[in-house]
């Protein structure tokens, strides 16, 4: 890969994008250190929403049986993986199943962690490419990173490196120059879709055709390692433990019957992080689930100067998406799906599941 071990830019290669979002810094900075949403530790799911879809609501995903996830006995890792990452202050490690999940479900609450100066860890498991390859599933990554930018109030470059772990995987890491307690580690596996089908271009298979079984390895989109099911158990785990997490926030699992209606992606995530969380030294009460798709059947808990500023962070990351470009706020918020879930965020602890 071109861009390996060599920094790149936060919003890209768009030299006035980044002084778009200079002047956005400028003028939210002040909101985001005060944001908070009563009762809610806010980190949730996010996903792509098509054009043509109806605008008075957003989508529901297929409901798909999902096989338990077992990871392999004694697979502990170890404390020389080569995604070590210095323990920080307070630290989380937030693991989604799209890059935009944790900005759309999970503000404000995201921007208040990384406004405390707390360390945080992200981790995006598939590419979020919807068979587009790869040179979108990079506009989504460019476009986090620009989102992260006007959340931390820099514009400084991110360096770039790949990273093979313990489980065998690949994994892509950018870290801001400036800020070395913030992370975004890629897997880029491919979008298994609403239907959870996948996409004929990535071989119409996704995380709930491997867990089920029906296909034996996912081949990322960057044609790093294939996985099978155990590796990529291996390989959450791995990358959780190696963040040295005091909290960890995710997904809803396939578990919850808050999982009902969201993407497939989400829900298989989040049952991963549950499975995987003994293994990687992970409590169960340091876990916070987040609603997905079905946070628009939730009262509105977000508005005023927290929307505000939640929705210039998701302008900021729809910027680099072709597909949810939004103009403006108002734009942003008429989108079919996103309008309802930027005004909620909803976070769910163990004893919240309501397993199914």
């Amino acid at each position: 890969m071109s861009d390996i071990d060599e920094p790149s830019r936060g919003d890209g290669t768009d030299a006035e994008g980044a002084e778009r979002r200079r002047r956005v810094i400028g003028r939210r900075a002040l909101v985001f250190g005060g944001i908070a949403v009563g009762g809610l530790a806010a980190l949730g799911g996010g996903a792509l929403v098509y054009r043509d879809m109806r605008r008075s609501a957003g989508p529901e995903g297929a409901w798909v049986k999902l096989a338990p996830i077992v990871p392999a006995p004694g697979a502990l890792p170890r404390e020389t993986s080569p995604a070590f990452e210095e323990p920080g202050e307070d630290t989380t490690v937030a693991v989604w199943a799209h890059a935009d999940d944790d900005i759309i479900f999970a503000n404000p609450h995201l921007a208040s962690v990384i406004a405390s100066g707390a360390s945080l860890r992200t981790i995006f498991v598939t590419a979020g490419d919807a068979g587009r390859g790869l040179a979108y599933a990079r506009q989504r990554e460019a476009g986090i990173r620009a989102a992260y930018d006007l959340m931390r109030g820099s514009t400084a470059a991110w360096d770039t490196r790949e990273i093979t772990l313990l489980s065998g995987a690949r994994a892509t890491r950018f870290v801001p120059v400036d800020d070395a307690r913030l992370s975004i580690t890629v897997l880029r596996l491919p979008d298994g879709n609403l239907s959870a089908k996948g996409f004929p271009s990535t071989g119409d298979a996704g995380l709930t055709q491997l867990i089920n079984g029906t296909v034996p390895v996912l081949r990322p989109i960057d044609d790093g390692p294939a996985l099978d099911a155990t590796r990529l158990a291996d390989t959450v785990a791995e990358l959780i433990h190696a963040g040295r997490p005091d909290h960890v926030t995710t997904n809803i699992p396939h578990e919850s019957v808050f999982a009902r209606g969201d993407h497939p992606d989400h829900s298989c995530v989040g049952s991963l992080v549950r499975a995987v969380a003994p293994a990687a030294e992970v409590p169960a009460d340091a876990i916070t689930y987040y609603i997905g798709y079905p946070s628009q059947h939730q009262p509105v808990n977000i508005d005023g100067d927290a929307l505000a500023a939640k929705v210039d962070v998701y302008q900021t990351y729809a910027a680099e998406d072709s597909v949810v470009t939004c103009e403006s706020a108002a734009a942003c918020l008429s989108q079919p799906g996103f309008g309802q879930w930027l005004r909620r965020s909803y976070g769910k602890v163990e004893s919240e599941l309501q397993l199914g």
